[in-house]
């Protein structure tokens, strides 16, 4: 899985963009997801609503938590391809990737490591 996080940083730089190089950003985002589906590597791909929207569930039923660290997921692909290298390289084509801010995790299923 590739996990795209944001930042305060991160977030800054994305709104001080000029408007054309955020049409740039999102055709690469189109980009990379499009060769993935043609190339059937793609299995899901989502950009996430706000941090401030999200709650996290309590151990124990108390109140629901907001999120509190200033590093907050943006959005993820899953990818099936066939190798963790090959995840590493198609996550270094994301436009978020120079700012340091893509992860690439493998998957667990059924108890082991899914790559």
């Amino acid at each position: 899985m590739i996990l795209i996080y944001g930042n305060q940083v991160t977030r800054g730089i994305w709104r001080e963009l000029p408007d054309e190089r955020l049409v740039e950003g999102w055709r690469a985002h189109a980009a990379v997801t499009g060769d993935l589906a043609a190339s059937g590597e793609l299995v899901v791909s989502a950009a996430l609503a706000d941090a401030s929207l999200a709650r996290r569930v309590p151990a124990g039923g108390g109140e629901p938590l907001v999120p509190g660290a200033d590093e907050r997921l943006a959005g993820i692909l899953l990818v099936d391809c066939e190798s963790f290298e090959r995840a590493v390289e198609i996550g270094s084509r994301l436009p978020e990737a120079p700012y340091g801010v893509v992860e690439v995790r493998p998957v667990l299923r059924d108890g082991g490591l899914e790559m």
